[in-house]
């Protein structure tokens, strides 16, 4: 029986970056032989055990033949005669097709350190476009290594919009989308996720309420990029730098889902995107099954987004009403992320990524100002019953004007 350190580990450890998970691969073993050294067996589809003492998982080395649709429809077939070299021939790309064992020899059948070397994304086999969900995990790879300077090789891009093209995307879950999309999401070029599948064609299969953005224009005096699709991209880029908190960059990425849906009659405007956009955004979260914390934010981005870039042209009792649709005296730290959101959007356009957005700033203060006001000094005044939120709700108007003629 040999022992192999294979996949992520072996690439983020020669890439030089830190790497959470460790998987093995067992060559010459059995399922019998494995419980019998007091490993517990949790794969259902094919052998993988967890160790006794680390709980890491170790696979027996197996093959794998398409029997079926989809990344489930395999017949997997592992025996103690499953050379490593076959293990690895089945896996993505090249660069999570490297072993290592427990001397620290490499084992690289496939050319995967050549690749790491040249910074590219390329796939082991023809045997790739039998899983869909592959086109996803290389959009993903694209996204956690673009830092590197890394790349999809042309000929898998290639592949890979085949298997857009064949419809085989269709038969994935949305457990397996999101859990894509969200991983994506937390690497430190989400965008690049969304351009890789944008170029193989994956996008309009995958998240088609995204893809519609691209090609629908927009004023060129505010948007000087013009293009939605790039625009949002732009977003994405902007959000990512500016927190690291997956609700966040998720709003941004949705939040002119309604410009997608606007008649060509009427562009370059796009005047009821904040109400379109929100059915929308309800709708994908529904079929991919988002987070109800990554939807409410998006919800709340989508819906007041343009009354927040507009923040100083607001009277204070409008003022006030946008605070209390967005519930920040209650979620305070929710109203920071809505603020981000908003700072991402107006900085995901061209040439202007680093202009400063006051607005964020002007919004905090109003909200710092009217809460200050305490609802027991109302109600020590004699305020009763409806009269307490109607004196409330003055004097916190009141507050607000005193910040805006401060700020004027």
């Amino acid at each position: 029986m040999e022992i192999f350190l294979v996949g992520g580990a072996v690439r983020d450890k020669l890439l030089g970056i830190a790497s959470h998970d460790q998987d093995w691969v067992v060559v010459g073993s059995s399922p019998e032989q494995m419980l019998s050294q007091g490993f517990r067996a949790v794969g259902l589809d094919f052998p993988v055990f967890l160790h006794p003492k680390t709980q890491q998982e170790y696979a027996l080395a197996r093959t794998e033949r398409k029997s079926g649709q989809g990344y489930n429809g395999f017949e997997c077939f592992y025996a103690p005669d499953v050379t490593l070299e076959q293990d690895l021939a089945r896996r993505d790309l090249t660069i999570n097709a490297i072993a290592e064992d427990a001397q620290g020899t490499l084992y690289d059948p496939y050319g995967g350190q050549a690749d790491l070397e040249n910074k590219i994304l390329r796939h082991v086999s023809d045997a790739f476009s039998e899983d869909p969900l592959r086109v996803l995990r290389v959009a993903r790879f694209a996204a956690k290594l673009a830092p590197l300077g890394f790349r999809v090789a042309p000929e898998t891009l290639t592949l890979m919009k085949s298997m857009a093209d064949s419809g085989e995307l269709t038969h994935l879950t949305a457990e397996r989308v999101w859990q894509e999309w969200h991983k994506s999401l937390t690497t430190s070029a989400p965008q690049v996720f969304l351009q890789v599948l944008k170029d193989c064609d994956a996008l309009k299969v995958i998240l088609p309420e995204i893809d519609a953005l691209f090609g629908v224009p927009q004023p060129e005096k505010w948007h000087p990029e013009i293009d939605t699709g790039i625009h949002t991209l732009m977003v994405a880029e902007q959000a990512a730098l500016l927190s690291s908190q997956v609700s966040v960059r998720f709003a941004a990425q949705v939040h002119d889902l309604g410009k997608g849906v606007t008649p060509e009659s009427e562009w370059p405007s796009h005047k009821m995107h904040c109400h379109t956009g929100l059915n929308l955004i309800k709708a994908l979260s529904t079929r991919v099954k988002v987070p109800n914390e990554c939807r409410e934010l998006a919800l709340l981005v989508c819906q007041h987004h343009s009354n927040i870039h507009r923040a100083a042209e607001l009277k204070a009792s409008t003022a006030l009403k946008l605070l209390s649709q967005l519930d920040a005296w209650r979620r305070p730290e929710r109203f920071k992320q809505v603020l981000l959101c908003c700072q991402a959007d107006h900085q995901g356009r061209k040439g202007l990524e680093r202009q400063p957005y006051p607005q964020a700033k002007r919004l905090q203060a109003y909200y710092q100002a009217a809460n200050a006001i305490d609802v027991s000094d109302i109600i020590a005044q004699g305020f009763q019953g409806k009269a307490i939120r109607g004196e409330l709700d003055k004097q916190r108007i009141a507050s607000i004007e005193q910040i805006k003629l401060a700020l004027s």
